[in-house]
């Protein structure tokens, strides 16, 4: 550790009475921030994050306790218990609510909230059935509510309409809720003895926060824990954006079942990479039976991972697997400072140990860069010549036990090409490892670059680790090789697109385009538009299609391919096509006007023995030369339209291998898609051929893109497919389209 429900965003923006001031019952009727600050796009949905004040959320100044008990044995007892200890931390007054009670722990309870001494900042529910008590709420003018009770959506058909019909209320009432099927967590005491950048925690299920929690043991700083489990109203992206603008945070530590709405989270990560906060997620949903679990846990979606993981990447969000390496992750970039270079040094007493270690650095994407030869020189007049310290450095064991170690660690990080120090220690070995931990942390504190120190003990009770390392606030402590290597590439990362980021947001399309006015007309809903259709949208767009024509005749078909110009190819077009050379629907290479007239008969005959309605056959230019892509929109369940890009033609289908992004995005994000591709190479020419107009390929992205956003809902599938991309400077053509309105 160092040193220790729908993709589309709900566009009702009714007011909403919220409780705000510092004087009781103080009022004001706000719109969400989303709604003012920096307006809608073209789909009309907000370009910011609204930011919750959620500050009455963890320092109220007073707290009622619905359905507070003092009986032991009773599970309220506990829970009233804990509350009045975190009050009493927080300064709160706590008032104890109760239709039997006079009074609760010696302090005096109230028949009902109505009857409170005073306006409070937060209810704590400790109800089986929080849905009458908020209209009670509402009146009483209560800011914050916490709801523990389950059987919400969590457990089903039944339990969804429950949490919809509470979730409505609360909206209603103005209040914000966390929960329900929530625990404590909120409440849990934070040690206050520890400095420095802090993680905010966010989890939808408790019990998984706990081993980032526990870092404060190891002098990690904690602010905050939001269990927001169901999320019936407050959600993940609301504590987002909150922690991205408290300036005690330096991380925030995620770990998430299913997100409540899609675009809402990806307005809260666009908020934090804004304002420069790493957000480290573990999200579930890799796997079906990931998913499944998820849903039955919180009862959310948890989307397609493959544009889950796109979504996160987009705006800089740390995906990771496991729980230890969220711990370290999200410690490691809470508190290490920007790197002065991008190269990794590996500095062991093992050869066998710095090979192994630089072996899976290199493969999991770091560069170690080889020092200079003048480097070189200078390291081995503290280690002897016939060992390497090239990169990684291997010193033979003998220097660190004396002067030359520190002499070493210092040589290294004072090469420019190195930003990142780390040093594996595969195990103890007294005094040689006590006094390289003592070189490495001193060493840390008087350079500005990271060092990290992997101790490989299984036992973690040597004083070296417990006392030396992890007292340090400078060096970051890792037990295995796996979490150090995740974690430093994502701090690499980290910075490299923060220093780079530029919002989407600010450049998504707030007015439709003249193109979306064309493309309105084209639109059928609820149907598949034919191939001569679906490429009448794609022109409406300023993508390029073959020189072709429609035609319902055999002689107009002729003179259709001779306007065209020969080679011609003929296709059968209609909206219940979707896959025409399967069924012999489709004749390439045709040079003469007997070869189309033949052809149109055949095709037409086709068509009817398989009752297929035609509203003509395509007469095209052939195109003959480029690289086949694939360019397409589908609609998420979670973040709406979505744009993909692959290899084209039946590669599409075999490979699956493709590229997603959710809009909106700019060029580079477009670029990206193409080089996350394995078949990239093919864009670049292999086994002689010629490189292609990627520039062209990133701009029918773009425009795809852009009939996305604009045409939403009413576009619910684009498949271009293959997508032709030319030499440099002769662009790329649409040989194909399938599009499905909704």
């Amino acid at each position: 550790m160092l040193g220790s429900t729908h993709g589309t965003l709900t566009t009702d923006f009714r007011a909403r009475v919220v409780a705000c001031g510092e004087e009781p019952h103080a009022a004001v009727v706000s719109m969400p921030t989303a709604a003012v600050e920096g307006g809608l796009d073209v789909s009309g949905r907000p370009l910011h994050a609204a930011v919750p004040d959620l500050d009455r959320f963890f320092r109220p100044r007073s707290v009622a306790v619905i359905g507070a008990s003092d009986t032991e044995g009773r599970p309220n007892t506990g829970i009233t218990r804990q509350l009045i200890a975190w009050s009493e931390r927080v300064g709160a007054r706590l008032h104890p609510v109760h239709p039997t009670r006079e009074s609760v722990f010696g302090r005096a309870c109230f028949p009902s909230v109505a009857d409170l001494p005073e306006q409070v900042d937060l209810a704590v529910l400790l109800v089986g059935d929080p849905l009458p008590v908020i209209e009670e709420l509402a009146e009483a003018k209560v800011k914050f509510a916490v709801a523990f009770a389950s059987g919400f959506a969590e457990t089903g058909e039944a339990g969804a309409a429950a949490q919809a019909r509470l979730a409505a209320a609360v909206e209603r009432s103005g209040l914000r809720l966390l929960g329900p099927n929530t625990n404590l967590n909120a409440f849990e005491e934070f040690r206050e003895d520890l400095d420095g950048p802090a993680i905010a925690l966010i989890t939808q299920s408790g019990h998984q926060g706990r081993p980032v929690y526990t870092l404060q043991e190891l002098g990690i700083r904690l602010s905050h824990w939001a269990p927001t489990g169901n999320e019936a109203d407050l959600e993940t992206s609301d504590f987002i954006s909150y922690f991205a603008e408290r300036p005690e945070v330096g991380a925030i530590a995620c770990y998430v079942e299913g997100l409540k709405d899609g675009r809402a989270f990806l307005l809260a990560a666009d908020r934090a990479a804004r304002a420069g906060v790493p957000v480290v997620a573990v999200k579930v949903g890799r796997t079906e039976t990931g998913a499944r679990m998820a849903a039955s846990h919180t009862g959310k979606l948890t989307g397609a991972d493959q544009v889950v993981d796109a979504a996160m990447r987009q705006f800089g969000v740390i995906r990771v697997d496991g729980l230890d390496e969220l711990q370290d992750t999200a410690a490691l970039l809470a508190r290490a400072r920007p790197p002065q270079a991008d190269g990794v040094a590996v500095y062991s007493i093992s050869g066998g140990t710095g090979a192994h270690f630089s072996d899976l650095a290199t493969g999991a994407g770091l560069q170690l860069p080889t020092l200079s030869e003048e480097k070189q020189r200078e390291l081995h007049s503290w280690i002897p010549g016939y060992l390497n310290v090239a990169n990684p450095i291997d010193n033979g064991g003998h220097p660190v036990g004396d002067w030359r170690g520190r002499k070493i660690i210092d040589a290294i990080l004072a090469d420019p090409s190195v930003g990142v120090l780390i040093c594996p220690i595969t195990g103890p070995f007294p005094p040689m490892s006590d006094r390289l931990a003592q070189d490495l942390v001193d060493a840390a504190e008087t350079t500005d670059k990271l060092v990290c120190v992997i101790w490989g003990s299984p036992v973690g009770t040597e004083d070296a680790y417990r006392t030396t390392l992890l007292g340090s606030s400078r060096v970051a402590t890792f037990r295995t090789f796996g979490n150090c290597i995740t974690a430093v590439r994502a701090y690499l990362d980290h910075h490299r697109f923060a220093s780079g980021y530029r919002s989407p947001f600010d450049e998504a399309p707030r007015t439709p385009s003249p193109s979306f006015r064309k493309a309105q007309a084209l639109i059928r809903p609820g149907r598949r538009l034919s191939e001569h259709a679906a490429k009448q949208l794609l022109r409406a767009y300023g993508i390029r299609v073959p020189r072709e024509q429609l035609v319902t005749s055999a002689a107009a078909a002729v003179r259709a391919a001779g306007l065209v110009g020969y080679p011609v190819v003929m296709k059968a077009s209609g909206a219940q096509l979707a896959h025409k050379t399967e069924l012999g629907l489709v004749k390439v290479q045709l040079t003469s006007a007997s070869q189309v007239r033949d052809a149109y008969r055949e095709l037409t005959d086709i068509a009817r023995f398989e009752s297929i309605d035609l509203d003509g056959v395509l007469v095209c230019q052939m195109i003959e030369r480029g690289v086949e892509m694939m360019v397409g929109v589908t609609q998420d369940a979670l973040f709406g339209p979505t744009v993909t890009v692959g290899l084209g033609g039946v590669l599409v289908e075999v490979l699956h291998d493709t590229a997603v992004r959710v809009p909106p995005f700019g060029e580079d994000q477009a670029r990206d898609m193409l080089g996350e591709l394995r078949g990239r190479a093919l864009l670049e020419g292999v086994r002689g051929g010629l490189p292609v107009d990627v520039d062209a390929l990133v701009e029918v992205v773009l425009r795809v893109q852009r009939m996305a956003l604009e045409l939403g809902d009413d576009l619910t599938e684009l498949d271009i497919n293959p997508l032709v991309v030319l030499g440099r400077g002769q662009g790329a053509v649409a040989l194909d389209a399938l599009a499905i309105c909704s």
